[in-house]
């Protein structure tokens, strides 16, 4: 049997029964190398040899990680929650709830982009946020099924088209993977390739709020939510947090470095002391655990990457599809699509399924006489499929961790079936159209 088909599918059965992914990367790569006749010595030092190629990605995680928990301590989410909850309550207690609940709706939106770019926290956001907003959230009868749309959507779509932040970490990924597969391509046309997905992604979310616009009743649960609104926050930590984040960019920009930006936020914090030194080692290394697991599955990723190229058995794997296809574009994208929709939804990160995918899809992507950007595209469809709908991803724990503190929100049927049936059907649909708009 071909190695890489192999490789793949033990790292996929795994990880389907929920053995941790560093692991299932480790031993598919051991079975695939074996399978493709290298002996035991020869894969490990193939797999050891790869994971140099994911040390940048997790050391930017890691400081990225840091960073976000730090700004969070200085105070900024309790302010936003404060100034939302001033806002909303005012327009309900005059009966304009319509006004009321787009409030909500845009300024979720924008903190969920912004927390991938402008303000790189992630998902760190969400529980400091959304909690306290649940009661009003009640109130006003909105269907917590949009409210995840809403997020997942903010999460996804600005780091697979806006070249910042979690986006520059992607974007950088794509041609990185795609260069050492033998397709040399610049960061700039990413965002170009990708943008007709980013619609598919806006139609879907109009879908949801189509779906689920009705009012939805909630039980009044007390809970302990509101916590974060009783610390008191200086107004010196609002403005070094500010200037912390305005250096970052300034920094990550010209660099092309989500490490170097970090390092200045986190710097500035420190000396201007709104991150407390008592307190620094402790929170940075809370932040960077935070974002540990993600680092280690992108090293281990490409470790499995290095064993597939060592192993010889693309080339062939690519003339056989070539024949199953028979030269058929439309279907052999589809195919890839899927598959890609497969792999993540197994891992759970579309970070780490882009060195799993490019080795494969690239060659037969050239074969098939694709353009560069056509390419693009369809690397960065295929990795960005099951980010939503995942039961491991972070953009569908994330909403869960928020909106189910009372206990009333379903992780599987209220978060990843809403975001695989509104994200993943118009990704693959878009990603489709667009491949076979760029041939």
């Amino acid at each position: 049997m071909n190695a890489v088909l192999v490789a793949v599918g033990v790292m996929l059965i795994l990880s389907l029964l929920r053995i941790n992914v560093v692991l299932s990367l480790t031993v598919g790569a051991i079975v695939g190398g074996l399978t493709g006749g290298l002996n035991i010595t020869e894969t490990i030092k193939a797999f050891t040899d790869g994971l140099g190629g994911g040390a940048t990605i997790a050391l930017s995680y890691a400081l990225l990680g840091g960073f976000a928990l730090a700004i969070s301590r200085t105070g900024v989410p309790e302010v936003l929650v404060k100034a939302i909850l001033k806002l909303v309550q005012r327009e309900g207690d005059s009966q304009r709830k319509g006004a009321a609940k787009a409030l909500i709706f845009v300024t979720l939106l924008a903190m969920a982009i912004m927390s991938q770019n402008l303000i790189p926290v992630h998902i760190a956001f969400i529980p400091l946020i959304v909690p306290p907003m649940i009661k009003l959230m009640n109130m006003l009868q909105i269907d917590r099924r949009l409210i995840v749309a809403i997020l997942t959507f903010g999460l996804i779509m600005p780091y697979m088209f806006i070249p910042a932040g979690f986006g520059l970490i992607y974007q950088d990924i794509i041609v990185t993977q795609m260069g050492l597969a033998g397709l040399e391509v610049t960061m700039g046309d990413v965002p170009k390739a990708m943008a007709i997905v980013a619609l598919g992604m806006a139609v879907g979310l109009i879908g949801a709020f189509i779906a689920y616009r009705k009012p939805r009743i909630y039980q009044d649960i007390e809970m302990d939510a509101s916590t974060a609104l009783d610390k008191e926050v200086k107004t010196r930590n609002l403005v070094f947090a500010a200037i912390a984040l305005v250096a970052s960019l300034a920094v990550q920009i010209p660099t092309d470095s989500m490490i170097m930006g970090s390092l200045a936020g986190i710097i500035i914090l420190y000396v201007t002391g709104a991150l407390k030194v008592k307190e620094a080692d402790n929170v940075l290394s809370d932040g960077m655990r935070m974002m540990a697991f993600v680092g280690f599955v992108m090293i281990s990723a490409n470790g499995f990457s290095a064993v597939i190229n060592a192993t010889g058995d693309v080339e062939p794997l690519v003339a056989g599809a070539m024949d199953i296809f028979g030269g058929n574009v439309s279907i052999a994208v589809f195919v890839m699509l899927v598959v890609g929709l497969i792999v993540t939804m197994g891992i759970g990160s579309s970070f780490a399924t882009i060195p799993i995918i490019a080795a494969i899809f690239v060659p037969i992507a050239i074969e098939l006489g694709l353009s560069e950007l056509a390419i693009i595209c369809l690397i960065g469809t295929a990795g960005v499929l099951g980010d939503a709908g995942s039961p491991a991803s972070d953009s569908t724990l994330g909403p869960t961790a928020g909106l189910n503190v009372d206990g009333q929100h379903n992780h599987i049927w209220d978060t990843c079936v809403p975001t695989f049936i509104f994200y993943n059907i118009p990704q693959i649909i878009f990603g489709w159209l667009a491949v076979v708009f760029f041939l």
